[in-house]
């Protein structure tokens, strides 16, 4: 029976991480509220890295025709300068430089960030500031494609990924707020944004690789990440979907309320 318990814990931190990270909600800091407040302890090293990585699966599923297109496009740049394949090579290396920011903050300070930043008062604390943030952007509607974005741009955005390291920091808001801020219009917002989560995704999932071959309970746990990882990628993939359609209909204020509610709440009874 204990087994079973255990089973399930992991298959509702899979579902519950999976559903929280394409929202702007922040998923980390949703699993610090799980952990915190419904004693769902997460054993092992490797959860995090599992959960991270069934979410990037979900996302290169409903990108892949972008995917398929960039390089395409990209690699007949680099072959012939075809001037119809310019604006998706560039698009390529915008998303290499938003990239940059993150995984240079990521490798020199995750260490201070986990031992001095992950608790349940500063998730409180940043869920407000990103229910704040997205209420400032919340009626903004850009002119920017794919093919306007400048340096500027990536390097703004990539910033704002990087920000999104703190627990209860959303990425996929801080992203989306920094790129509509910037002037996008809400599709490119939420594609760029999704597409530079991938390298930094894939980026942490082979820095983390030797967390997996570490974890002294990862024979006893097998079973239970599958089926949270199982869990995760379903969940990721049809939250994503349902945020398209939130960003299509220009409702962001409701994840900002909602973001106003929980961290207080947090705030009050931790």
């Amino acid at each position: 029976m204990e087994n079973f318990y255990e089973l399930l814990k992991y298959i509702f931190l899979g579902l519950f991480q999976g559903i929280t990270e394409p929202i702007p909600v922040s998923s980390s800091g949703h699993l610090e509220i799980a952990e915190h407040f419904f004693n769902l302890k997460i054993e092992g090293m490797s959860f995090a890295l599992l959960m991270n990585t069934a979410s990037l699966f979900a996302v290169l599923l409903i990108y892949r025709a972008d995917i398929i297109r960039l390089i395409v496009n990209g690699t007949a740049y680099l072959k012939s300068k075809d001037p119809e394949a310019k604006s998706d090579f560039m698009f390529i290396i915008y998303l290499i430089i938003g990239t940059i920011p993150a995984g240079v903050i990521g490798v020199l300070f995750a260490d201070f960030i986990e031992d001095k930043l992950a608790d349940i008062k500063t998730v409180g604390v940043t869920l407000i500031v990103t229910g704040l943030a997205l209420w400032l952007i919340r009626n903004m509607r850009g002119r920017k494609n794919d093919g306007d974005l400048s340096f500027k741009d990536a390097i703004i955005v990539g910033l704002a990924q990087a920000v999104a390291l703190i627990p209860g920091i959303s990425r996929s808001g801080a992203t989306i707020v920094a790129a509509m801020s910037l002037g996008m219009k809400q599709e490119t917002a939420l594609r760029y944004s999704f597409l530079l989560y991938i390298p930094v995704s894939f980026g942490g999932m082979i820095l983390g690789f030797s967390d997996l071959l570490l974890d002294e309970r990862i024979g006893e746990l097998a079973l239970p990440y599958i089926f949270a990882f199982i869990a995760s990628l379903i969940a990721s993939y049809f939250s994503l979907k349902w945020f398209m359609n939130i960003m299509a209909r220009g409702n962001l204020k409701y994840f900002a309320i909602y973001c106003f509610i929980v961290g207080p709440l947090v705030l009050i009874f931790s």
